[in-house]
């Protein structure tokens, strides 16, 4: 057969696929396809691929529940944002990279393997904690954010999902870092906020236990900014440990995730009233 000919019906079967596919998403039931029909949709409408290659890399055992888990939650995420600001992302493959595969890139790593209870701080729309909550439904993971909206949102999606290993908690993190509930009471934090590092050390070594970690996704500056935040950090008694770039083949990643080892315990001046850690970072 002519390639002209095998394009065509190659383009023909693409354009089919694709509107069976939206004719059930449509009615809310594209859950109630068959696995076999998503192997059979070309690369670029099978949105979860790139995940399912993520979790081979990663070794994170996995099942088709477990991606209907994560294609459900970004399914509702993005319904949502056409009420509720919630990301900026809204192209499927892009929301794939850049909120579900960046936010598990610390999979097998000691200092999460090793941790029993997490605090996700600035979670956002419920990254990296939601994903995390997913591939680890043995830890218990706590998601603080400061508007509240966002977090019944997530409240609502995690009952919809059966998500059982996430509390969400309403409140800053300068809040939180005096909380006795709270403080120095987590084996490891992890934050995507966008911050300044010496802030967002602020923010989040306040929680974390003395021997546990503060797990930071920044990007390409990260050394530059760690330089910088030196003194900060060991006032609040870390020590950076690894910056660590996560590389998957034919995936690429901006992110470096900079591990932080609580040495000592944080002074209890520490952090500042609301507000004042990124007014005026600590140097």
């Amino acid at each position: 057969m002519p390639l002209k000919a095998q394009n065509r019906l190659i383009f023909e079967f693409s354009t089919q696929m694709e509107q069976r596919y939206e004719k059930f998403a449509k009615k809310g039931l594209e859950r109630h396809l068959k696995p076999r029909f998503f192997e059979n949709l070309p690369m670029k409408w099978n949105k979860m691929e790139k995940l399912k290659r993520a979790f081979e890399q990663l070794n994170i055992p996995s099942d088709e529940n477990l991606t209907e888990k994560f294609r459900l939650y970004m399914e509702k995420i993005l319904e949502w944002n056409e009420h509720i600001n919630l990301t900026a992302i809204t192209d499927k493959d892009e929301f794939v990279d850049k909120h579900f595969v960046d936010s598990i890139l610390s999979y097998g790593r000691a200092e999460i393997e090793n941790a029993r209870t997490v605090i996700d701080i600035g979670t956002g729309a419920g990254f990296p904690g939601i994903p995390l909550a997913f591939v680890y439904p043995d830890k218990k993971f706590v998601l603080a954010d400061s508007l509240n909206k966002r977090l019944k949102v997530i409240d609502q999606l995690c009952k919809e999902i059966g998500i059982l290993n996430v509390e969400l908690v309403h409140a800053r993190a300068e809040e939180l870092g005096k909380n006795k509930a709270h403080r120095e009471k987590y084996d490891l934090c992890v934050s995507r906020a966008v911050a300044n590092f010496a802030t967002l050390s602020e923010y989040c070594l306040p929680l974390v236990k003395k021997d546990g970690f503060f797990m930071a996704y920044k990007g390409p500056d990260a050394e530059r900014e760690i330089e910088e935040s030196g003194k900060a950090v060991s006032l609040l008694g870390g020590k950076v440990t690894e910056i660590f770039k996560p590389t998957l083949s034919n995936l690429d990643f901006s992110h470096n995730l900079v591990m932080v080892r609580k040495i000592k315990n944080t002074p209890a001046k520490f952090p500042r009233k609301a507000g004042t850690p990124a007014k005026e970072p600590l140097k």
